[in-house]
């Protein structure tokens, strides 16, 4: 166990993107995968690689991430100097939320001084991935590295979504550039840029000194690692870029930033391919997460026209499929299908309820949604459009939580 580091995991996202996933909740706390919330491939990577002292600074709408936290990972033994705790904004410092990623860290100084750590290795709460952090904890101390920046390459094209990173042979950092309009390509490799993943190992009391300096510019900075601390730090501090080494055991890099309500979708809908890009399976590598006490799913009805069926699908426990069609969807804990349904391509949150002959397509259902018998979804953009549902440029419905649906049906219907 690597008792000599503090995890702190960045949760406090708005996550404006995702509504109406995020209505209710903060970008963190959005289910993924029918059991998982996007949170869970963070701390699981922390858990799987030794490290297991973790604070998580939340912001905005912090309810659902406090509860799910408290439900599945209060497992850790204090007893033992283990723990994940969650840091709501003391504003110890300053009467204000936080002002950026730096800003952040400084107004916790106090509780990270507490833990007294020799590195501190600061996350991102919403990104989907695979690693030991381990392995690059140990290449942050061989190279007596004041920061070390986990990074990827990424097509030039995109890499404007980034902070750019320039680096020599040796592996240090020339130069940062966030988010720049022309991204420069790597050496040897135009076409390519590298990006770095928000994932940073900083020597602790190197952090401590940048952060008060940062600080004290106050107006004058935006107070955020990538804008303000790390150009900042490259002429006088050892600045190394650390490669990222895929735990996800495939033969392409996985990491994904589910920002949008397509890269949600697209990345949840990879899970059900034949051979998924993303590995849930490998055991040496679990995803850890809150699994509520309810029964195995279960599939009724075997008439040919009224057959419980779900096809190329993940099916989580408590779902019932009661003579309904179920294709190519993600039906989360306490799904029931009700006969003569049809669901194609489409991910139901927990406790949504289709009603009889009700169809269903390319559709993200959020939780408590009653879809009342004969309600279609997704079969007709303009329909979607004009009962105020969201429709992305992919052409997928989303459906708010606990949407009252019944209220577009006619009187007696």
């Amino acid at each position: 166990m690597h008792r000599d580091v503090l995890a702190i995991v960045l949760a406090g996202g708005r996550g404006t993107r995702l509504e109406p996933l995020t209505r209710d909740r903060a970008k963190p706390a959005v289910p993924f995968g029918g059991i998982y919330r996007i949170i869970d491939f963070t701390l699981s990577n922390c858990l799987n690689s030794d490290v297991r002292k973790i604070l998580i600074l939340t912001q905005y709408k912090a309810v659902s991430l406090n509860r799910h936290i408290d439900q599945g990972w209060k497992f850790l033994c204090r007893e033992l100097d283990e723990y994940i705790e969650v840091i709501p904004p003391q504003q110890r410092i300053a009467e204000m939320w936080y002002q950026g990623t730096a800003d952040a860290i400084y107004q916790n100084v106090y509780t990270i001084e507490k833990a007294a750590p020799r590195d501190t290795l600061i996350l991102a709460g919403d990104h989907i991935y695979k690693m030991n952090y381990a392995e690059m904890i140990a290449f942050h101390r061989e190279r007596r590295a004041d920061l070390t920046i986990a990074c990827l390459p990424v097509p030039r094209a995109q890499a404007s979504d980034f902070g750019v990173i320039d680096v020599d042979s040796a592996g240090r950092v020339l130069s940062f550039l966030e988010k720049p309009k022309n991204p420069p390509g790597m050496p040897g490799n135009p076409d390519m840029s590298l990006a770095s993943m928000g994932i940073y190992v900083f020597a602790t009391d190197v952090m401590y000194e940048l952060l008060f300096q940062d600080a004290a510019k106050k107006e004058a900075s935006s107070h955020d690692f990538g804008k303000d601390i790390i150009p900042g730090m490259l002429a006088d501090s050892r600045v190394f870029a650390y490669p990222f080494r895929d735990e996800n055991r495939k033969q392409a890099a996985y990491w994904r930033d589910v920002g949008t309500l397509d890269a949600f979708f697209q990345t949840n809908m990879d899970l059900i391919q034949i051979d998924p890009i993303l590995n849930l399976y490998d055991r040496n590598w679990p995803i850890h997460t809150y699994q509520p006490p309810m029964p195995p799913p279960k599939f009724v009805h075997t008439d040919p026209d009224r057959r419980g069926a779900a096809l190329n699908s993940i099916v989580c426990q408590g779902a019932i499929v009661s003579g309904g069609q179920v294709y190519r969807s993600i039906l989360s804990p306490g799904v029931r299908i009700n006969s003569y349904a049809l669901i194609e391509d489409s991910i139901l949150f927990e406790n949504v309820e289709v009603g009889r002959h009700a169809r269903i397509r390319k559709a993200i259902i959020d939780k408590d949604v009653k879809v009342p018998p004969g309600f279609d979804i997704g079969w007709n953009r303009a329909a979607d459009l004009a009962r105020g549902l969201t429709v992305t440029e992919d052409g997928v419905t989303v459906v708010a939580k606990g949407e009252d649906l019944e209220r577009f049906m006619p009187m007696g219907g």
